[in-house]
């Protein structure tokens, strides 16, 4: 499983920068479609010591089918998210920005971040001239509820990268592990970049 493996090197690094301290986050690697199979993160795991055994195979319900551990709860939203989008791979980040921007934009229902050159790392973008919308949804421990939130969201906006949910983090995807790691690297870039610019009270 040299996703799986690869994934735990990339969760490890996340966890080095501050993105994912102690047991928040979690992630996702979609092994098969037919049938479905998803190694996901267990729950409660210091990512700072994860490793590949933590990962429980599930199927489309969320049942394990393979390995031990509990699937982290947050397992129905990288169901919904796999349901709405054509993607490989679901991160789930918690940072201190991702967290403050999440709470101070949510009134507004997210955030356009747009004149940024590091937006060209998302997928499709070609341009510092591109607006991307990152919805905000709120938090819930109903994961069911959320799922529903989020499927919905994702199908009425097909061409956001990621959403926050409030006080909370970031969720991005990508079509492999590498492309989902460099969407949650650009997204929380331009969220720093933008918490900064608020911190030196430069208008957003």
């Amino acid at each position: 499983m040299r996703d799986i493996d690869a994934c735990v090197e990339i969760i490890r690094s996340f966890y080095v920068r501050g993105w994912v301290l102690g047991t928040g986050g979690n992630f996702s690697v979609l092994l098969t479609r037919k049938p479905f199979r998803l190694a996901i993160t267990s729950s409660g795991i210091d990512k700072g010591i994860i490793a590949p055994e933590h990962f429980p195979h599930v199927d489309a319900s969320g049942n394990v089918v393979e390995g031990t551990g509990k699937p982290t709860a947050e397992a129905g939203l990288h169901l919904a998210v796999l349901a709405a989008v054509n993607a490989g791979a679901v991160f789930h980040t918690h940072s201190v920005w991702a967290t403050l921007l999440s709470t101070i934009y949510f009134p507004s229902g997210g955030l356009h971040i747009e004149g940024y050159e590091m937006l060209k790392g998302l997928h499709g973008v070609d341009s510092h001239t591109h607006r991307e919308w990152l919805p905000i949804i709120e938090n819930s421990q109903n994961i069911p509820s959320l799922g529903d939130t989020v499927q919905k969201l994702l199908e009425e906006s097909p061409t956001v990268h990621g959403f926050l949910i409030r006080g909370h983090g970031l969720y991005t995807w990508g079509k492999t592990i590498y492309e989902a790691k460099q969407h949650v690297e650009i997204f929380e870039f331009l969220l720093e970049v933008i918490g900064r610019r608020r911190t030196m009270l430069i208008e957003t």
